[in-house]
């Protein structure tokens, strides 16, 4: 019985995880194509479906705790998924304000052309799917290359940013469009960020190890 729901607790995480990464995507190519109908599904459609997932999920582990009282590997990843829920949920409320953005800029001139958001929106979103996958897996060795990658986008985010800058200094008048193309590059870095968190919390389950600060510390009761 415990084990039958506990299956069921990371079908359920795995598939708001595969959802908020259908946002990621769709808000990035509601942008580069111009899909206002793509960008209102994720804030009108799924954004809510999120919610719910996240309300749903998190009970769901509450009540495995309160009726099985778990014990070492089965108790670690039970309280991970309840911190994935959460990095899940906030994920898709990145999604929305890329979405947000996106809105306003397909109705204006193109500050530039968009060669560095896009790749960093790939990159990001790999880093995603990887950390889902890394739990599906129980793969420690992949979980690390997602921590590995964060360095990554920041360096696109410095860069974005460094680009407009230069055309907000030579022409006021893309500010504000500059200014949502900012906000869509620190979303996907905070996206990358909380994909990190979720490779780290595979790391937990899986090896009982703590990354925290580039350090390992051993978990008490390790199993």
């Amino acid at each position: 019985m415990f084990y039958e729901k506990l299956n069921r607790l990371k079908e359920k995480i795995i598939e708001e995880g595969n959802l908020v990464e259908s946002m990621i995507e769709k808000s990035i190519r509601g942008l580069l194509n111009k899909d206002k109908t793509l960008l209102l599904e994720v804030l009108q459609i799924d954004e809510p479906r999120v919610n719910e997932m996240e309300i749903e999920i998190d009970e769901m582990c509450i009540n495995l705790i309160a009726r099985f009282q778990p014990e070492a590997r089965d108790l670690r990843t039970i309280l991970m998924i309840l911190k994935m829920n959460n990095d899940l949920e906030r994920i898709g409320d990145m999604a929305v304000n890329i979405s947000e953005s996106a809105l306003f800029l397909i109705e204006r001139p193109q500050v530039k052309p968009l060669i560095d958001l896009p790749r960093m929106a790939e990159e990001t979103i790999q880093m995603l799917k990887d950390g889902i996958d890394s739990f599906i897996k129980s793969d420690a060795k992949l979980a690390k290359s997602v921590c590995e990658r964060d360095d990554m986008i920041d360096a696109y985010r410095d860069q974005i940013l460094r680009e407009l800058i230069t055309y907000m200094t030579s022409d006021p008048t893309t500010i504000e469009r500059s200014i949502h193309i900012e906000r869509i590059s620190r979303n996907l870095e905070r996206i990358a960020d909380l994909a990190t968190n979720i490779g780290e919390d595979v790391i937990y389950i899986v090896e009982g190890k703590i990354i925290k600060h580039g350090r390992y510390k051993e978990s008490a009761g390790s199993a």
